[in-house]
């Protein structure tokens, strides 16, 4: 059985939706952040960033949020939600779930905090306004990040993209404001936000 280390309205909101769209068993684990339950030891022994979401299924522990989509994809083919190898379609599936990580996250950090990016030559990701633009020319064909073929890695950008336009940090562009409601609006998204409006209400915000 899959655990989820989740924390409401937080990164691992992305995780919980998955699972839903998954159809897949899981527990939840759920920890408060303003109480800082993730920086405990016993978290820290399961990720020493204090971070969240982690997965454990069995023996495996998983964290970061591409590798977590891309197993939990690749756990549960039924759903179709990740292109096998060999699908022509695999190469960008995988492009996509690490560009959120790789360039999106510290372009949109460094943007937020007002921070200095290192370097053309020494920077992950270039500048803020190339993975801008670079995002926006991959959805402006739509449906999905893939064309026509909804995948695990919309979960992971519908959401993201949600929660930095609704904090002012990512620019709400008509491609994305228009992905981002095709992504909320389908049910297993809208369950998981239920319930992490429950979770949150039952531990006072």
């Amino acid at each position: 059985m899959i655990t989820l280390y989740h924390c409401p309205n937080t990164r691992s909101t992305g995780a919980l939706s998955l699972l839903e769209e998954l159809g897949a068993p899981f527990d939840l684990h759920v920890m408060d952040l303003k109480a800082g339950e993730n920086r405990q030891p016993g978290y820290l022994a399961i990720n020493p960033m204090g971070k969240v979401p982690a997965i454990v299924d069995g023996d495996a522990l998983i964290t970061e949020q591409g590798a977590i989509f891309l197993y939990l994809a690749d756990c549960f083919p039924q759903a179709g939600l990740a292109p096998p190898i060999g699908d022509p379609l695999r190469g960008p599936f995988l492009r996509w779930l690490f560009f959120y990580g790789s360039s999106f996250e510290p372009a949109v950090v460094d943007h937020a905090t007002k921070r200095e990016p290192a370097p053309a030559a020494m920077s992950p990701y270039g500048s803020y306004e190339t993975v801008i633009e670079t995002l926006r020319a991959a959805l402006a064909p739509g449906p999905w990040i893939l064309g026509e073929r909804f995948s695990a890695a919309d979960v992971l950008w519908g959401i993201a993209l949600n929660w930095t336009m609704m904090f002012g940090i990512v620019p709400k562009l008509p491609e994305f404001t228009a992905y981002a409601e095709r992504v909320l609006a389908r049910p297993a998204i809208q369950r998981a936000n239920a319930r992490d409006a429950e979770l949150a209400a039952a531990r006072g915000g």
